[in-house]
Formats: C-alpha cells, structure tokens, sequence
C-alpha cells in the first residue's frame, strides 16, 4: 500500500495550476492507494456543483485530472474555516480503493467557520485490497497556542478513535517532530507510532524550510507532515517528495510518501 500525504497550500500558492498538473503527474507515476491533503480550498463564491463541493474545489479538480487519464480516484473533502476572507479551507482523503464510511468532525474549541482557528479532521474507512483502514486527514494547531492548545486537539482527535480498528493518522502536525517536549512526544507517549520510525529505507526528513505562514520566526528544517498508526505495522520506505528532489516543489511543505506491507495482520 502506497500513501501521500502533502499540505498542498492550494490556491495560496504562484503558478497553482501548473502545480496541480504536477501533483496529477506524480499520482499518476506514484500509484498511490490513498492521498490525505491538507489546505484543499475553493473560494466562497464559485457556485456549486453538487452537496459542498464548487467548481474551483481544489481535490475536485485533481480528480477531474485524473479521470481525464483514465484513473477512477474518489474523494471525501469538507471545510473548517474561511481562510484569507475569500476560501473555505478544509481537508481531503483521496483513493482508487472502495470508502466504505466517511465524516469529518472538529477537534478544536472553535467551531465557528470565520475563526482561521477551527480545526476539523476528514476521516473515511477505506477497503484497501480487503483490508479496511481508516484514515485521517488531519490539520492541527501549535504546542504553545493558549486559545487552542494542541494537547486539546489531539486527546479530541484519538477519542474518537476505535482501538479496535486499525487506525493511520496523516497530515500537518504544525508540531516538530524533531523538537523533544511538545507536541510530537505527547502523541507518540500516547500510544500513536511515527512510521518514519518504523521504515526499512527512509528518505529525507524535514517537510519544512525556513519560514511559513504559522512559522513565521523559523530558520531550520522542521518535520511537521507525519504518518502516525495506532499499531505497530510492518513499512517499507518513508520518503519526502514535491521537495525539488523527488518531485518538484508545489507548496511551503514537502510532502510524505509511505510504503507498508498488509499481507499480513499488523503485529
């Protein structure tokens, strides 16, 4: 099973079509099994073309790309807040594989869709070749932040969490998981698994370099974007891509490529 996960910054980015082509192109090349994104935007006024999705929805349109190669993805997306007073910002699950169930649901205290603080996962159970997992796509807030602490966030997030199911958690932690002390060792002191850790091969680390929106006094590299899996499982390869290396680069974080084998029961 092949995984992406990339913040993909959407229509905040230069030159975005040409980028969108370039997250099509590598799909297409990469095969992936599921793809969470994170700051997938349509603005508030396009008009609408069937439940909550408009006609500039960003997913939407990398699934029309798709189609148009012959490629049968679905997607589940929803919105959490209103992003720059002009896009309705949420998140995405993509697959080639049957979404047996899917919500979304907000973590945060906020739940007002004016607050650029609101903070809603997407969640979908999806049938990956006879294996049901779910995924969340996730986008969470900073260690430090008092109006919306993410201690807060996550112990929202891992409740509604099945321990019975096998659960993966992908996406933009905006907590470094190089940092000892915050964000990133109070979830895997709770139970959750950084792939990374787990990978045979991995390549690259930092998902982030210098300053971006939410980091603004950044002057390192930062590994933000994760894998996390409520079970210890058996992963090939971890690597960063749209990093100007493997893939080019179509927004401020580099995304996460992750291999794992199913064959057998996760351990």
């Amino acid at each position: 099973m092949r995984l992406l996960t990339l913040n993909c910054h959407s229509w905040q980015e230069e030159q975005q079509l040409d980028k969108l082509n370039q997250i099509v192109t590598h799909i297409i090349q990469q095969d992936y099994d599921v793809i969470a994104l994170q700051e997938v935007s349509q603005l508030m006024d396009t008009p609408i073309l069937y439940d909550n999705i408009r006609e500039d929805n960003f997913v939407y349109l990398i699934q029309q790309a798709l189609r148009k190669q012959g490629l049968d993805y679905s997607f589940v997306w929803d919105f959490s807040h209103i992003g720059y007073d002009a896009y309705e910002e949420g998140l995405a699950l993509l697959t080639k594989h049957p979404i047996i169930k899917s919500d979304s649901y907000y973590i945060s205290r906020s739940q007002d869709t004016m607050d650029w603080k609101s903070r809603k996962i997407v969640r979908a159970t999806i049938d990956v070749n006879g294996t049901h997992i779910t995924f969340n796509s996730c986008h969470l807030g900073w260690w430090e932040d008092a109006e919306e602490p993410f201690s807060e966030q996550f112990n929202h997030l891992i409740a509604r969490m099945d321990p019975l199911e096998w659960t993966l958690f992908l996406g933009d932690f905006n907590n470094d998981a190089l940092e000892r002390g915050t964000g990133y060792d109070y979830m895997v002191q709770r139970g959750l698994h950084d792939v990374f850790l787990l990978a045979q091969q991995t390549v690259g680390v930092e998902t982030v370099e210098g300053k971006i929106d939410g980091w603004e006094e950044n002057q390192h590299g930062l590994r933000l974007d994760l894998v996390l899996s409520n079970r210890k499982i058996d992963v090939d390869r971890v690597g960063v891509v749209f990093d100007g290396v493997l893939a080019p680069v179509v927004s401020d974080h580099f995304g996460v490529e992750v291999d794992i084998s199913i064959q057998k029961e996760p351990i």
